[in-house]
């Protein structure tokens, strides 16, 4: 297999700004040894997710609701590409 999952999701004691909440999180997917897709909140950043070379904000609720909506987005780039 060419594909691995990377997943970190930690608390902290008090929210990074601009979050909220107090969580810090990187996820990656990896394909070929290239990340095709990351989920991430930067200090200043905020919340957001990286497909390739585009980016868009991205809305936490909770590090469980994270982890789907990571997983759908994985599994929706994995049909796209023929990788199903």
């Amino acid at each position: 297999m060419d594909a691995f999952v990377e997943i970190s999701v930690w608390g902290v004691p008090q929210p990074a700004p601009p979050a909220a909440h107090a969580f810090k999180y990187r996820l990656a997917y990896v394909v070929g040894g290239e990340c095709v897709m990351r989920y991430d909140n930067e200090r200043g950043k905020g919340e957001h997710r990286h497909e390739g070379a585009e980016k868009w904000p991205y809305e936490f609720s909770t590090p469980d609701q994270l982890m789907l909506d990571f997983s759908a987005d994985i599994a929706r780039w994995n049909d796209e590409h023929g990788r199903a």
